[in-house]
């Protein structure tokens, strides 16, 4: 076997092998806070399988055993949510559930519609949509047209999002590439002169462009409107799977009665050894005004005291250290993860060096402005004092 064939082997085996981290949290049912270990994400890891179990995990429908354990990987998490299944739904068939399973090693086809949080069209067999069914688990989005906006009778009309992105790519054949991006600014009118239009090819234009704007509009898949519908549709303790920039994460209400916030679990594995940072209340669509909350749903303090705890590489190195004694292929592991994070602080740094030489040039360039700025008052200055010596005959 190859070098090339053993890290590729290994970099499969890192990326469905996930750490897990200790938080409490109030189950729904429950008036204490417990114990739960839940997954955190490496890499590109499966989004959407994660958040499924991370559900099931704070519901208490599964558990990773034993106690100690610091990691798991995608066979032991399937076999949890297999057998969760199997045993939970004994009276309907969940065939089509248990095939979806490996698909959401890589992701899921989800299709949202632009009408309501709940409502999602069943892509290929629909199988996706019968795993959250027979997990219990609600799906939601919040990429939600505003009835009040001018926009809205359109993309209700058209509905959903594959149904929107059919008709963009079919109005930009027959407006001959108005539409793509590089003719943002184009506009209907620009196409209404063509005579070998038919009103129904018109009117598929007109509508394309009212969907373009909108999309362009809403890319973080989240809007306003969206975002109220979701804090007052959604039960207080709600646990549901929120669908956001093609991304599952798992969405929570708070069930305190002086605080309906809405909250996403912080799974993403910088925060592993971050015991404050549990949750990211969801405060605005583009995340510039989201702040992490600990296991109290109180404003963290991270020991690290930056945003994101501590690195990826201390990260490591912990982990590391709690392992011990480690086999050959655990070292391996170690050693590819930590050859990811150089070559990853490596291009962060020559981003960085890449930024100061920008805000240096500018800076000289700013210098050299002013120094032109005040070499010409200088002489203008010079100019008004030789008229004022001037001796007129």
């Amino acid at each position: 076997m190859t070098e090339t064939v053993v890290q590729d082997n290994t970099r499969a085996s890192l990326e469905e092998t996930w750490y897990l981290k200790n938080i409490t949290f109030t189950p729904p049912g429950s008036d204490a806070p417990k114990p739960f270990k839940i997954i955190t994400q490496n890499y590109n890891g499966p989004c959407s399988f994660i958040a499924i179990c991370n559900i099931l995990i704070l519901r208490g429908d599964i558990e990773i055993l034993p106690q100690d354990r610091t990691s798991v990987s995608y066979e032991q998490l399937a076999q949890l949510l297999a057998e969760f299944l199997l045993t939970s739904k004994t009276d309907v068939d969940i065939d089509s559930a248990l095939a979806t399973m490996p698909v959401t090693r890589k992701g899921m086809d989800l299709n949202p519609l632009f009408t309501g949080i709940t409502s999602f069209r069943p892509a290929t067999d629909g199988g996706e949509l019968k795993l959250f069914e027979h997990a219990g688990i609600k799906l939601v989005h919040g990429w939600l047209v505003d009835p009040a906006s001018h926009e809205y009778q359109t993309v209700s009309k058209i509905g959903d999002y594959d149904t929107a992105v059919h008709l963009i790519a079919e109005a930009d054949h027959l407006s001959r590439g108005q539409l793509v991006p590089e003719h943002a600014g184009s506009s209907p009118s620009s196409v209404q002169g063509d005579h070998s239009l038919s009103p129904e090819n018109e009117e598929k234009i007109r509508d394309a462009y009212v969907l373009r704007s909108f999309l362009d509009s809403t890319s973080s898949q989240l809007t306003y409107h969206g975002l109220f519908a979701l804090a007052s549709e959604l039960e207080p303790g709600a646990l549901v799977a929120l669908f956001r920039n093609s991304h599952l994460s798992v969405l929570y209400k708070s069930s305190h009665p002086e605080d309906s916030a809405l909250y996403t679990l912080a799974t993403d594995q910088v925060f592993l050894r971050e015991a404050s940072i549990v949750w990211e209340r969801l405060e605005d669509i583009d995340g510039g005004w989201s702040t992490f909350v600990d296991s109290a749903f109180v404003r963290s303090t991270p020991v690290g005291g930056d945003y994101a705890g501590e690195t990826a590489q201390s990260t490591l190195a912990a982990i590391e250290g709690d392992l011990g004694a480690l086999t050959l292929e655990e070292r391996a592991d170690l050693q590819l993860a930590r050859q990811l994070q150089e070559e990853e602080n490596q291009r962060l740094n020559a981003m960085e060096a890449e930024r100061h030489r920008r805000l240096a040039e500018q800076e000289q360039q700013q210098k050299l402005e002013e120094m032109a700025k005040e070499a010409k008052e200088a002489r203008k200055k010079e100019r008004k004092s030789k008229k004022g010596d001037c001796v007129i005959m």
